[in-house]
Formats: C-alpha cells, structure tokens, sequence
C-alpha cells in the first residue's frame, strides 16, 4: 500500500534533519580535535650536546724543498732553483735529473727524480775526458769551451731523438752561461760500452766521454722514457 504524502514527507523531513544533526556532531568534533591540538603546550625535548669535532694538528710547511734519499739536499735546492729560473724554457716539470759530479765515477750520480713522488732511480753516468785528464774517476773541473772535451754544469733541457756515433742519443740545450755552447759541441745523453758497471770491476771507474752524458748500455732506454723531451738535466759538483 502506498504511504501517504504527508507521511512520507514528514519521514524525509525527520531523516534529513537526523543527518544534519549528525553531520554537526562530526564537524564538531572535527573542529575541537584541531582547537586542542592547537592549544597543547609544547613540551621542548632535551637535545643531546654532541662534542666538537677535534681538530686535525696543523701541517707544518717545509722549509723548502726535501731531497729524496740518496740525494745531497744542498745539491738539490740549487737543482730546484734552476728549475724555477728556467720554469719558462722548460716544457714538463715533474720529472727531474740531477748529475752529481762531486761523486767518482764508480759511484752511481745520475738521479732521475719524480718530483711528485719523491722516487728517486740513480744510474752512472760518464764524465768528459777533459775534466778529468788524468783519468783519476773524479772530475775535476768544468768546462764550457768548444773542443775541451770537458763535462760542463748547469741546467739543461732535453731536446730532439737522432742517431749519431753512438746510436740512439738526445740533444741537450744548454740554459745558462756555463754550459751554452751545448748544442754546438754536441754535448748529448747516449749510451757507451765504457760506462757500463763492468768496467767498475775490471778499472775502479767508467771511462770517459768528450764532455756527453754517456750511461750504461742498458740504462739509455730508462733515461730516454723517464725524461723524455722538454725536462732538465742539472749538472753539478758543490
């Protein structure tokens, strides 16, 4: 049976108005659930106090500088000197050699140095013939005359590969005063049977060369790949 308007009307009317009722009742419950968590004091949590970090010691700057083991340091401030007053005729800079001529000739004098590193790999090394006349292993002076045949000092760069009378060699240019005829005496880095190390136990001594830096038969390949081209060779004896 059908139910009449006004009853039914009257149902509606009461279902919404339930609903309303009920929908407040959330919206305010909604709205004091926030008023609360607004007004809720703030309870401030302690932070754990952390301690400050220790600082690391301070590095102390060398007072110039070091000379790798083996290397007479005097001898190697005087190389880095070089280095830096010829900073612009020299193309590479991490790679050194240094020719120590206050050593006899028995005695291994030619530090290749990595100045990164600080390795150091030492090889004999002739002197010229003129610098030492009598041939006593100790070079006795320098010198930087055309047809002296002598060992001259200073820095050097290394320059272009040829094959010459020794074989497989290296032009040296000479950067100062003392050693600027290099290229014209054809003072080079080469190989030669007299400085390799039998001839320390057959003589006490290497021979010698006409003023070249002449090294071991088997040492021209590790001087040729560590120095390569554009690096200085410093020549020196105090």
């Amino acid at each position: 049976m059908t139910e009449p308007f006004d009853a039914a009307h009257t149902r509606r009317a009461m279902l919404k108005s339930a609903l309303v009722m009920a929908s407040g009742a959330v919206v305010s419950a909604c709205t004091s659930n926030r008023i609360v968590a607004a007004v809720e004091p703030i309870v401030a949590r302690p932070v754990p106090v952390q301690a400050a970090p220790k600082l690391a010691e301070p590095v102390l700057a060398a007072k110039g500088p070091v000379a790798p083991a083996g290397v007479r340091p005097e001898l190697f401030r005087k190389a880095i000197a070089a280095l830096d007053r010829h900073s612009m005729a020299i193309a590479s800079h991490d790679r050194i050699a240094i020719a120590d001529f206050s050593l006899k000739s028995a005695d291994p004098r030619f530090h290749i140095i990595n100045l990164g590193t600080g390795q150091c790999e030492t090889l004999l090394v002739a002197h010229g013939m003129g610098s030492d006349p009598d041939h006593t292993g100790l070079l006795q002076r320098f010198s930087n005359d055309p047809g002296s045949n002598a060992t001259c000092e200073g820095a050097f760069v290394t320059s272009d590969y040829y094959t010459g009378q020794h074989g497989a060699s290296q032009r040296l240019l000479g950067l100062d005063t003392t050693n600027s005829n290099a290229l014209d005496r054809a003072i080079v880095v080469h190989s030669a049977w007299y400085a390799n190390p039998d001839m320390i136990q057959k003589w006490g001594k290497l021979g010698r060369s006409q003023g070249c830096f002449a090294v071991g038969e088997a040492d021209l390949e590790t001087v040729f790949l560590k120095l390569g081209q554009g690096r200085m060779i410093y020549s020196a004896k105090v």
